[in-house]
């Protein structure tokens, strides 16, 4: 089957679903995608690269490895998503672990970084090499916090001075850790799609619109779906993808396919720092047990004074009842319903002001003059699909269960890329896509948008949802030696995709 008369049919509009049908569409492939809600990537909240694993200590080796490679894809193909802001890491001095435990992991994923350069140049997106991570003693800190804190910070040394000033240290062990794993904007990458795919002939986008039924029929899957008229519809098509995020076992459930998996529930909470709204802060991450009273804290700055925050406690980012794994009967693990509920309807004045209170003060212990921070708006929140029965597992892509079905099983929206591609090698493998396209397309819709029209519409989604506008706005511009690199990436990437234009003219 030509590939220019292939439909497929995508259920979800999550990262997973946009970033399948980004990367077909610039294959000619024919998609369809369907979201039941009023615009794209309005899932579980995300905010960061997992460039290597960084913040889980608990997951092996192997899988920090894949998430580095994982990430630089990423960026290189969701550019204009990336806040370019450092990491630090701290753990606490009560901290079982030691900052030692945590420095072959952090040479191993400097090892792989080099690695990847010397193979593409183009992975170079995470900053030098030498600097992928920097420690800072006591000492160090001692000497940054005499500093004026930098309007506009251009070295790894000017990130820290705001850490230095706010920073209790008798509450951390030394050395503190910073790393080049960046910030993400989920509405920026909400915005964008939407924007290229408007330039892209091959996509139709269905939102408010809800799938009821999935069956085959003649050979074809018969998708049959409830428009935001209420009016039912079908479609057939040559090939299904199941993006579906936490309902991706109702998806399962309609073909009669069985599969263990598990759904956790998250929030992280928006506060307003008055104080410090015009000071840039790098993310800070303090580590801890997961699901004690001391579990991790993550302190995500964003324009203007606002923070995003995780505290892994069963009374901040967990849920007591969150997580739930699937059943004999049905691959849809069943959430509470006071959690289906804050995810269709919304959260309660009383609850949102006493969870974003504690992870306030799961905070301040660190940051002293953090405990003056205000509730900002509602949460970020939602609920994701973790494949099988580890709870840990971190990476994870994709499954065909049967054939001209992919299941999409992404946990950290880092993986996605490698997900699109297994798809893309599938479609081929089931007779649906031709083999040379994989060598010789260039998926770089990043051509297709206006950085000024994106970060307008970014803005108006933020607004949209309930959140302030300055939160779909990028709050570090790409550094000097990332522009240079990426500059040249996507020069070599539009000349291609015009030779290829040219090739199918």
């Amino acid at each position: 089957m030509n590939n220019r008369t292939t439909k497929v049919a995508i259920v979800g509009g999550g990262v997973a679903g946009v970033t399948s049908a980004l990367h077909l569409a610039q294959m000619g492939i024919k998609v369809t995608l369907y979201e039941k809600r009023t615009s794209l990537v309005d899932g579980p909240p995300w905010c960061h690269l997992h460039a290597g694993g960084n913040l889980y200590r608990e997951i092996s080796d192997e899988q920090c490895v894949t998430l580095l490679k994982q990430s630089i894809d990423f960026v290189k193909f969701y550019p204009y998503v990336v806040d370019y802001r450092p990491t630090v890491i701290a753990l606490p001095a009560e901290d079982r672990g030691t900052v030692k435990q945590l420095l072959p992991r952090l040479e191993l994923l400097k090892t792989e970084y080099q690695n990847l350069v010397s193979l593409d140049r183009s992975n170079k997106v995470l900053g030098d090499i030498e600097e992928y991570y920097r420690l800072y003693s006591l000492e160090k800190m001692e000497i940054l916090k005499t500093r004026s804190i930098v309007d506009k910070p251009k070295t790894i040394d000017d990130w820290m001075i705001p850490v230095a000033k706010n920073l209790d240290f008798d509450t951390v062990q030394f050395p503190l850790i910073l790393v080049q794993e960046y910030g993400l904007n989920m509405f920026r990458l909400a915005a964008g799609s939407m924007l290229a795919f408007g330039n892209l002939p091959h996509v139709n986008i269905r939102t408010e619109t809800t799938v009821e039924d999935i069956e085959k029929e003649n050979g074809k899957w018969k998708v049959s779906y409830r428009d935001k008229q209420h009016q039912m519809h079908e479609e057939h098509f040559d090939y299904l993808i199941n993006a579906a995020g936490f309902k991706t076992g109702e998806i399962d459930d309609m073909l009669g396919i069985h599969t263990e998996r598990m759904v956790e529930f998250k929030a992280s909470y928006i506060s307003k720092w008055d104080a410090k709204s015009d000071i840039m802060f790098p993310e800070i991450i303090f580590h801890g047990e997961r699901g004690t009273p001391r579990g991790m804290a993550q302190f995500t700055p964003y324009p203007g004074g606002y923070f995003q925050l995780h505290g892994m406690t069963n009374e901040i980012t967990l849920d007591k009842e969150g997580l739930v794994k699937s059943s004999a009967t049905s691959a849809q693990p069943v959430l509470q319903d006071k959690l289906i509920k804050r995810i269709d309807e919304g959260w309660d004045r009383e609850t949102i002001h006493e969870r974003t209170q504690n992870s306030i003060k799961h905070v301040a212990p660190f940051i002293p003059a953090f405990a003056e921070a205000k509730v900002g708006s509602k949460p970020l929140f939602g609920a994701q699909q973790i494949p099988g029965d580890d709870p840990t597992l971190r990476v994870a892509e994709v499954s065909f269960p049967v054939d001209d079905y992919a299941r999409c099983e992404i946990v950290k929206v880092s993986s996605s890329i490698d997900m699109a591609k297994a798809i893309a090698h599938n479609l081929v493998a089931q007779g649906h896509l031709e083999s040379d396209v994989l060598d010789h397309c260039v998926c770089n819709h990043t051509d297709l948008m206006d950085e000024r029209e994106l970060n307008s519409h970014a803005q108006k989604i933020a607004t949209q949802r309930g959140y302030p506008s300055i939160m779909g706005k990028r709050n570090v511009e790409k550094p000097p030696g990332v522009n240079k690199i990426e500059r040249i990436h996507n020069e070599k990437a539009y000349m291609d995709s015009r030779c290829e234009q040219r090739h199918w003219a």
